[in-house]
């Protein structure tokens, strides 16, 4: 486990030190907990503004309470965000969790776009047979990504840098009520035409510029080959996504492709794309899966 210091002692910089120990070593915990650090300094913040809004002690203020109280607003803000806290730092971990190597719980289509983070499911464990690794996740997927690029014309590592962004190397894979999986690699929402099985959960989406919270409906498949065919059938039936499949065959001029005809909403989707593609890491793990290097982790 991270060292309850990193995220739960606004004093304790020992347990910073050792969060720093797990990011030079790549550690995915260390992203779990760079997250709740991000999300208790945006709480701490919130308490900040109000703390500016009121009218002050006029009987005990002081520069010493002032200190004090923000002391005070600091640990408050790091025991939230390391309990319930708003979300943020989940959120924060899937989105990053590409280029960081592993992530829990970040974008995608159906008639309207959607944003490139979708909120936490009710349960973040990777599937039975994902492990929640970058390894696991492109071992798994190799062969349903290789028949999908075939019958779409784009390389397969796309597909996969694709899919981590969108599930966080699969630990954030949108689940049912009852923990069974959607099996929804790349957040296709479930739009009016849609006739198969639906799971509704919470998403940051980008509305003119701002990032707001909302609920939809997403697509639930039996499988994840049916993810990648229907994500196939998705761009080639929507004549929005026309002028991308011309350039499938340059993968980071696809993303931009993607990104300019609504594919997702965030506005860095494309580049967060590029980035998982471009990693040494996961051009070691591409390798291997294609049978030409031994695994390096």
């Amino acid at each position: 486990m991270i060292p309850a210091a990193a995220a739960g002692n606004t004093l304790d910089l020992a347990g910073l030190k050792a969060l720093r120990g797990l990011a030079g070593r790549d550690d995915p915990r260390a992203l779990q907990a760079a997250a709740r650090q991000f999300e208790a300094l945006f709480l701490q913040m919130m308490l900040k503004g109000m703390r500016a809004a009121s009218f002050g002690d006029p009987l005990f203020g002081s520069s010493q309470m002032e200190l004090y109280r923000d002391l005070a607003d600091r640990q408050v803000a790091l025991d939230l965000a390391g309990r319930t806290g708003l979300g943020l730092s989940e959120l924060l971990a899937r989105q990053l969790g590409g280029r960081a190597g592993a992530a829990p719980p970040t974008p995608t289509p159906t008639a309207v776009p959607r944003a490139a983070v979708s909120a936490p499911p009710e349960t973040t464990a990777a599937p039975a047979d994902l492990d929640g690794t970058p390894e696991g996740f492109v071992r798994a997927l190799w062969p349903q990504a290789q028949a999908a690029a075939r019958d779409l014309g784009v390389a397969p590592e796309f597909l996969l840098a694709q899919a981590a962004l969108e599930t966080g190397w699969g630990r954030a894979v949108i689940r049912h009520a009852d923990g069974r999986s959607s099996h929804n690699l790349f957040g296709i929402k479930a739009g009016p035409g849609w006739r198969g099985e639906t799971v509704a959960t919470g998403s940051l989406e980008y509305r003119d510029g701002v990032m707001v919270r909302e609920r939809s409906a997403f697509r639930a498949y039996g499988s994840w080959a049916e993810s990648f065919q229907d994500y196939v059938e998705f761009l080639r039936t929507n004549p929005r996504y026309r002028e991308a499949l011309t350039h499938a065959g340059d993968p980071h001029a696809f993303a931009g492709a993607l990104q300019a005809a609504g594919y997702a909403t965030d506005p860095a989707y494309a580049d967060k794309i590029r980035s998982i593609l471009a990693g040494g890491r996961f051009h070691r793990l591409v390798a291997a899966a294609r049978g030409t290097a031994p695994v390096a982790t």
